[in-house]
């Protein structure tokens, strides 16, 4: 009997404790903070500072996240849909939807890295 853990498995479990994480802080910080986060979202941009940074370096990853998506699906209307949820839900969003589709493709990563191709 092998003691090493199922990749699939291991995987569903990141994007489980991520989808706890990424709620359990986001709940915090607009309780704290407010629910507005696009002013100081993109503030931080304009104000060219490490933030900032961070925040246009963050965006173009949610970009890739998204149009990923949206091939993943074909382009469909369906899949533009997803790929727009990717783009503005980011972890809260792609997570979940990860978690989904391992389910879905039976663990098969290929299957969930280029769908249906």
């Amino acid at each position: 009997m092998s003691t090493e853990i199922n990749r699939p498995v291991a995987f569903q479990i990141l994007l489980t404790a991520m989808i706890a994480g990424i709620l359990c802080y986001t709940g915090i910080v607009g309780i704290n903070h407010g629910w507005d986060l696009f002013p100081v979202f993109f503030g931080d941009m304009a104000a060219m500072n490490w933030p900032g940074q961070f925040n246009l370096d963050f965006i173009c990853l949610l970009m890739f996240s998204g149009l990923w998506l949206a091939w993943r699906h074909r382009f469909s209307s369906l899949g533009i849909v997803i790929g727009i949820l990717g783009l503005f839900g980011g972890t809260m969003f792609l997570a979940p939807y990860l978690l989904y589709a391992t389910f879905k493709t039976n663990g098969d990563m290929k299957k969930l890295l280029i769908g249906d191709r």
